[in-house]
């Protein structure tokens, strides 16, 4: 997917940047307390095509890659992190799961559809079991009968599946076979609608932080499902697929990352210079303007590495490694830019109506979705060593 033209996506970017700014940021206590995110906003979001902005133009969506892809998730994580949640499985680990390999036929079905934001797709991979690793998986799915047209029938438990309330289709990913050395993963996806009998979503889970972003334990018991659900018609598709559509959502995730970061500065330099101790300003004093130094440095650094991953992802250069140093370090780097925050605002960035404590709590999750910060350094630390025995060895 090559993007669309820089003239159309700098507007597209204006349209995202303004109406985040004007129409979201002054509701985020509201998505918080209520734990939704409001109608009208998410019609508004509809209409300007973010169910869909990086599924490709020939299926309904707005077709941005994935450079510009980041750029659209800095100015969303601008704000509450609920609001990009509501289409990002749409657009990320859910529906790049389609793009990149659906039949021709599954693409049809439901591209267009999930683009619009008639459906809402949810991605359901972890399980109580088997978090960042999908090898570890034990939802099974057994065919029914013999021949490739024969029925498969799903059974097994998800949990922290994101959007799973609002969900009109569910990305299944369950175990065909028992794993054997050289047998291929035995991992395969499946194209599974909500209303599949046998499927049940619990009750939306309880979080620390992003409210108005429902996650909940789903499961699966005896749901049949025809030969036709099979993505790609590949029984041994599904952990590619997984650690693709999971790698290229790193670089979002990072670019997310600072923007939210980018967010708490801001905050913290409007505090520093309007808050005032003994008369002073607190931004005069040097401790203070330390803090937002390395604020400041963090929000660099983060931007430049994950438009340098994005970069590499679009030319194929680097599709492994790049996205999980830019998603280990965007997100550790928003961790500490948050606490820096809450620091600089003192005893009012610990009280529920601050912005910042709300970015404190929100962002601590960055370091745990889609691939633990530990998960990130497994896969760095291994792709450096096996590149350097090939080098060297």
């Amino acid at each position: 997917m090559s993007g669309v033209d820089a003239e159309d996506f700098a507007q597209i970017l204006q349209q995202v940047r303004q109406w985040v700014r004007t129409r979201v940021v002054p509701r985020e206590r509201e998505i918080s307390d209520a734990d939704a995110i409001p109608d009208d906003l998410r019609r508004q979001a509809k209409d300007m095509g973010l169910f869909g902005f990086a599924i490709p133009q020939e299926w309904g969506g707005l077709g941005l890659d994935l450079a510009q892809d980041v750029e659209l998730a800095m100015e969303l994580g601008y704000t509450s992190l609920a609001v990009r949640s509501m289409f990002g499985t749409n657009n990320g680990i859910a529906g790049q799961v389609l793009v990149n390999f659906g039949t021709a036929e599954q693409k049809s079905a439901w591209l267009e559809p999930i683009a619009s934001g008639e459906v809402v797709a949810s991605f359901a991979l972890t399980e109580p079991g088997a978090g960042s690793n999908p090898a570890g998986l034990r939802t099974r799915a057994v065919r029914d009968g013999a021949g490739v047209d024969a029925d498969w029938v799903l059974d097994g438990e998800k949990c922290f599946i994101t959007n799973a309330q609002s969900a009109d289709l569910f990305v299944t990913f369950a175990r065909t076979r028992p794993a054997a050395a050289g047998a291929g993963p035995g991992i395969a996806v499946f194209l599974v609608p909500a209303d599949a009998p046998g499927l049940t979503v619990a009750p939306h889970d309880e979080k620390m932080g992003q409210q108005g972003a429902w996650t909940s334990n789903v499961s699966f018991s005896g749901v049949r499902v025809p030969a036709s659900a099979l993505v790609g018609a590949d029984e041994d598709g599904g952990y590619r697929a997984a650690m693709t559509s999971l790698a290229r959502g790193r670089v979002h995730i990072a670019g997310l990352a600072v923007g939210t970061a980018q967010r708490a500065l801001d905050e913290s330099l409007r505090h520093a210079a309007i808050a005032t101790q003994g008369g002073t300003p607190i931004g005069d004093f040097q401790l203070v303007q330390a803090h937002l130094a390395d604020m400041q440095t963090g929000v660099m650094a983060g931007r430049a590495l994950a438009r340098d991953a994005a970069a590499k992802w679009v030319s194929g250069e680097d599709r492994r490694i790049a996205p999980s140093v830019a998603k280990l370090y965007c997100t550790e780097m928003v961790g500490d830019v948050a606490d820096r925050a809450v620091q600089i605002h003192g005893g009012a960035g610990y009280m529920r109506e601050s912005t910042v404590e709300r970015i404190y709590r929100d962002v601590r999750l960055l370091r745990l979705y889609e691939g633990t910060s530990e998960i990130q350094r497994l896969i760095i630390g291994g792709g450096l060593v096996r590149g350097a025995k090939k080098e060297f060895g």
